[in-house]
């Protein structure tokens, strides 16, 4: 089949290289001309494994191309995916802006029959807007779906290539059976609903597994004051068919570029039908309060934060990827700034969004450079690299002895042996 993916973001890049993969000739688009040309050349906007090699194979293959023009994919497309941002407005809404925008460019040159699939992540309804805005200029016959990306980051070609299931919102099987065609080769279960039953699969999904984190670490906390071990906690509740393992690893709390903006936009969605969702705000609150406990207990263990040095080990908001949008260890990482502290940080691959930030600590090459006469070492981050640390060299690099990590990548025993005060998640 012939697919235009609109947009080269995370999602976009990271289908358009496999569909490509599955058989499937795409043209990825996007306005941006400086990353098209990059892209060209084998230079990746963002981090992930494996998505270099996958880009590369197809490029050469010549079933994946990347252009700037519209008219260069849209219309021979048998499917156009839109896979453009939505990033929160001011009042926790979707900004649906880049959708729009983007439907409007491929109304303006589709030719015959096509697929319109909302990859992005967008209220529910969204698709019924984005068939007016196609409808108002273009006359001939298109449908509209909803198919919301279901990718982990750090783990997305994976996930793509062996889904758990594929969601296809369509109000017809035409539509539904050409995307049915599209993911032919994919071994799931292909779960064909409304357009609006689709959009709210994907904001319940996302909104049900950060309520699960923030509930895990609400049992952190008072494992902590009762001297319990939330990891052994989780082993015995995720034992539990009925409750699972995932996602009931305690921690710094939830961010990225997903979590955060989807909870919200829930929220909002829920206030414009004069519905409250009070546990999903109770998730929120305790994702706030994960990092404030955090930092308090640093503090303590401190005495102050003022004129204190401050190694960071993690700056994306979690292992194997570059993303550093709304960061756990970057809000941290303010916070402890706010209060006095220098801050020395390094991260193997995370991006930095914010000039600003540069302002208010240090970018080390390596975690013993990041570790030299600091007062107390952070892991924020589960890079795999930092369950191996050299323990000793960090402590003759550093100058204090309090290890916090939020993480629970280290062993107690080893850390305490070696004279670290050493902090964890969810244990006394």
């Amino acid at each position: 089949m012939n697919v235009a993916v609109i947009g080269t973001g995370y999602v976009g890049l990271v289908s358009g290289s496999c569909l490509a993969e599955l058989g499937h000739h795409v043209t990825c688009v996007d306005t941006d001309a400086e990353k098209v040309e990059r892209l060209k050349n084998g230079i990746m906007p963002i981090f992930e494994p494996g998505l270099e090699e996958l880009v590369k194979r197809n490029e050469a293959s010549g079933r994946l191309r990347f252009t700037t023009e519209y008219a260069e994919a849209v219309p021979t497309a048998d499917v156009v995916s839109i896979a453009v941002g939505t990033p929160s407005a001011p009042d926790g809404s979707a900004d649906l802006s880049f959708v729009y925008a983007a439907a409007e460019q491929i109304a303006r040159h589709l030719q015959s029959y096509t697929v319109i699939a909302d990859k992005s992540t967008v209220p529910v309804g969204t698709s019924e807007e984005v068939t007016e805005v196609i409808g108002a200029i273009y006359s001939g016959e298109f449908d509209v779906v909803s198919n919301p990306e279901i990718l982990r980051e750090g783990h997305a070609i994976t996930d793509f290539m062996n889904p758990t299931r594929i969601i296809i919102g369509a109000n017809n099987k035409r539509a539904s059976e050409i995307m049915l065609k599209l993911y032919a080769f994919l071994d799931c279960p292909k779960l064909v609903m409304s357009p609006r039953s689709a959009e709210l699969t994907k904001y319940a999904a996302n909104a049900f597994l950060a309520t699960k984190i923030s509930y895990i670490n609400e049992i952190a906390h008072l494992a902590e004051e009762l001297g319990a071990d939330v990891e052994e906690v989780a082993s015995g509740i995720g034992a539990d068919p009925r409750i699972g393992r995932d996602f009931l690893r305690a921690g710094l709390g939830w961010g990225g570029s997903c979590f955060p903006k989807d909870v919200r936009a829930i929220l909002h969605t829920a206030s414009t039908v004069q519905q409250e969702m009070p546990i999903v705000r109770a998730a929120i609150e305790m994702n706030a309060r994960a990092k404030t406990r955090v930092v308090e207990r640093l503090e303590n263990a401190l005495g102050s934060f003022q004129d204190k040095n401050i190694s960071l080990l993690g700056l994306s908001f979690k292992n194997n990827t570059d993303d550093t949008r709304e960061s756990a260890a970057i809000e941290i990482m303010k916070r402890m700034a706010e209060k006095g502290a220098r801050v020395r940080a390094y991260d193997p691959e995370a991006k930095i969004q914010e000039e600003t930030l540069f302002e208010i600590f240090e970018r080390a090459l390596d975690p013993y450079a990041a570790a030299q006469d600091a007062d107390a070492l952070v892991i924020a981050t589960e890079w795999d690299e930092f369950r191996s640390l050299d323990l000793a060299r960090l402590k003759t690099l550093m100058k204090g002895d309090v290890v916090m990590d939020a993480r629970n990548l280290l062993q107690p025993e080893e850390a305490q042996k070696i004279g670290f005060r050493y902090f964890r998640i969810g244990r006394a």
